[in-house]
């Protein structure tokens, strides 16, 4: 069957909290460099508001405010030790969401090009895909590195577009917090947001997601539709 004329032709993916559960590993990572430094771990689900904006802010979030005020190398001190622990305990907990494994074999089938856009550090964010989603071809994985433009800035994500030869309008964008709702609105476009994620439906949605999707599978129509409502 030919493709729908106004099917999207690309989809583009936020990593953390999208297509890999990592909140264990990362949340445990940085309990590690807190209490190594003497301040007192967070419960897991403190993470899902921490994590988003890269490494430096996930670890100035955790941190005691009047520990970062009073000492300002305490946070690049922290990022060190993150990296550190994280890298010995990355995979000991994460995997890709349930239903993500099918979205993506659907996706293949489809012929439809995939990317990853992350504000992850780079080597983690290449290694994170090349081990936990070995499966799957992305045409660009990408994450934080010198000269990245972090989200919500548009600019990554607009380049990725523009390598892959499609329309911004026509790349499906999936995210799940606000930065990736407004990068994905910045860049033009179509904003989906995985209301399986970190931070749950009501934030996708007031940060300008056309609609938060309950399962992965659900992508599919919006890719099918070319980001369409039906109706």
């Amino acid at each position: 069957m030919a493709e729908p004329r106004d099917a999207a032709l690309a989809v583009l993916f936020d990593l953390d909290g999208t297509l890999l559960d990592t909140l264990e590993d990362l949340g445990r990572s940085v309990n590690e460099v807190l209490e190594g430094h003497g301040f007192p771990p967070h419960p897991m689900d403190a993470y899902r508001r921490f994590i988003g904006d890269g490494v430096a802010m996930l670890v100035e979030r955790a941190l005691p405010a009047e520990a970062v005020r009073a000492d300002p190398s305490l946070v690049p001190r922290c990022v060190e030790g993150f990296r550190e622990a994280y890298g010995r305990g990355w995979d000991v907990a994460s995997g890709p969401y349930p239903g993500i494994p099918e979205l993506l074999d659907a996706l293949v089938a489809r012929g439809i090009p995939m990317a990853v856009l992350s504000n992850k550090p780079h080597p983690f964010t290449r290694r994170c895909v090349e081990e936990l989603l070995p499966r799957w071809r992305f045409a660009a994985v990408l994450g934080d590195r010198p000269g990245f433009a972090r989200k919500p800035d548009p600019g990554e994500a607009l380049r990725i577009a523009a390598d892959l030869g499609v329309e911004p309008g026509r790349v499906a964008y999936l995210g799940d917090s606000s930065i990736d709702m407004e990068t994905a609105r910045g860049a033009g476009m179509i904003a989906l947001g995985a209301g399986w994620g970190f931070r749950g439906a009501s934030e996708l949605l007031a940060h300008g997601a056309v609609a938060a999707l309950s399962r992965p599978i659900e992508l599919l129509g919006w890719v099918d539709r070319g980001g369409a409502v039906e109706g």
